[in-house]
């Protein structure tokens, strides 16, 4: 059997990997995404990697599985990420296909997919339903429920970081108002601490250096994790009383400050997870780390 051919298309960067029988990475390689640009230029990063990999592959993939910022459309096989202007209603999959010809062609959500990957090879193995959660400039997600992946009626189901928090709350990029992505990303609660008062130490005034703040004791960089974890706290709440989640995995940058994170975290869900039902609702960090979203996409074009 040959391997599979994944894509994970971001905002940020763009993501190729061949990915084996048992989910292991073989091959990767990434671009920086021009999301400023034009169509085609955005296009022929893609075009790129896809050529690399191919050639990695000697040409033979059995399949294609694409991850993509979202919105998607996993009907008619098109995208429009928010965070790449160029992209509206760009048909992926068909442009995938005819750069990959005569093998099937899969498209999902990326946070579909980085559920997908931990379900299957990470911190979600042996789980039965759980949501998948990337924290990084965006808050983004994905649900497994009883071990299949939630798609929804376009493949936008388990768009966690609009879900409202405060109604009265900041104007979110989607255009709705108090999205937990306007409390708990990286750069809102960056934004709230200097608003309050924070002095960075560090060159860049970002969430890696806010996350050294907090675990230095800074006060407001302490108060600016925990004002972000209530928020996801309140949005996992709701999303695993509606679908009766045992385990809630998080990925992404600012996951990666570990304590300061899930400290509060799991202090602000034992509050408020109240109902029996989620009385073992368990938060953890994801294994995968940044290849979650590669090989959820090779799993997602190889499900039955």
């Amino acid at each position: 059997m040959g391997a599979t051919l994944a894509l994970d298309v971001g905002g940020t960067k763009v993501a190729v990997g061949l990915v084996d029988s048992g989910g292991a990475l073989t091959y990767t390689a990434t671009l920086p995404t021009p999301a400023d640009q034009g169509t085609e230029v955005v296009w022929s990063v893609v075009a790129e990697l896809i050529a690399g990999a191919l050639d990695a592959a000697g040409g033979r993939v059995d399949a294609v599985g694409i991850g993509s910022a979202g919105p998607v459309d996993v009907g008619i096989g098109t995208v429009s990420p928010l965070n790449i202007a160029g992209w509206r209603g760009f048909a992926l999959r068909d442009r995938v296909a005819a750069a990959v010809p005569g093998v099937p062609v899969r498209l999902g959500g990326d946070g579909v997919c980085m559920a997908l990957g931990e379900y299957r090879y990470g911190a979600g193995r042996g789980r039965r339903s759980m949501l998948g959660m990337v924290v990084s400039t965006g808050v983004g997600g994905g649900l497994v429920l009883d071990g299949a992946p939630l798609h929804g009626r376009t493949g936008n189901a388990g768009h966690v970081g609009h879900v409202v928090v405060d109604p009265q709350g900041e104007v979110c990029r989607c255009g709705g108002r108090g999205c937990v992505e306007t409390i708990a990303s990286g750069p809102a609660m960056v934004r709230w601490a200097l608003s309050n008062g924070w002095v960075p130490q560090a060159p860049v005034a970002d969430a890696k250096a806010l996350s050294a703040a907090a675990q230095a004791g800074d006060p407001v960089a302490v108060q600016a994790f925990r004002r972000g974890t209530d928020a996801l706290a309140v949005m996992i709440t709701s999303v695993a009383a509606v679908c009766d989640l045992d385990l809630v995995v998080i990925g992404g940058g600012v996951a990666k400050s570990g304590a300061v994170l899930f400290g509060p975290l799991r202090t602000a869900l034992g509050q408020r997870a109240r109902l029996d039902f989620l009385s073992g609702l368990q938060v953890v960090p994801a294994e995968l780390g940044g290849d979650a979203g590669l090989v959820g996409a090779a799993v997602l074009a190889t499900l039955d």
